[in-house]
């Protein structure tokens, strides 16, 4: 009978465990699927604007650079961007040279503009815009943070997704954001167009 119980509770405390631990990892292992499809790599984004985190409203225009720009939509609360913030500071640095600007986009809705505007403050030098009601993530398509959408100067869509093949920063054997660039700044064809991105979901409205 002790050994019944025993089983007993020993099943319900396993149980319980079981669904605290998927209730809170799930945000950050499974990608809750957008409205919209991903936006199809060769099509051209329109112009939008949105409200920056310092005030007033920026657009696309206003933001890139003379060959393009990099939209990185971008969390303060998720561990995969945290992992990835040097990396996206480094890169934004680098093609910041080769005229081509990175644009932060903040779509989740669970997050305040101060707690926004404090994690860019400490991680980012380029613009965070706040995508109210998540209108452009829909747009796009995105469903993850990070997530890339390159655009080349005519704001045409060059390659969606993964920064590289590493989510922790160890053992990168595939810089997809990076080759993607230099093969368009070099006028070949891009190779790998697209890589699913892996990440926090985005929280929606």
């Amino acid at each position: 009978m002790k050994k019944l119980s025993f089983l007993a509770a020993a099943t319900t405390i396993f149980a319980i465990a079981a669904f605290v631990c998927f209730n809170y990892f799930s945000p950050y292992l499974f990608n809750k699927p957008s409205p919209n499809e991903a936006f199809a790599v060769g099509s051209t984004v329109e112009n939008f604007k949105l409200v920056e985190i310092s005030g007033g409203e920026k657009s696309l225009n206003d933001l890139k650079g003379k060959n393009g720009a990099i939209i990185v939509f971008v969390s303060a609360q998720c561990p995969i961007v945290k992992q990835y913030n040097e990396r996206i500071s480094e890169f934004a640095a680098d093609f910041a040279q080769k005229g081509i600007n990175v644009i932060g986009i903040n779509s989740n809705h669970t997050e305040s503009l101060e707690w926004v505007k404090s994690h860019a403050a400490e991680h980012y030098k380029f613009p965070v815009l706040i995508d109210k009601g998540n209108v452009l993530a829909d747009k796009l398509g995105a469903n993850v943070t990070p997530e890339i959408f390159y655009l080349n100067e005519k704001n045409v869509l060059v390659y969606h997704g993964a920064i590289d093949n590493s989510r922790g920063g160890d053992n990168i054997t595939e810089n997809y954001l990076r080759d993607a660039i230099e093969a368009n700044l070099s006028g070949k064809p891009v190779a790998k167009k697209t890589a699913k991105a892996i990440g926090c979901s985005i929280k929606r409205v």
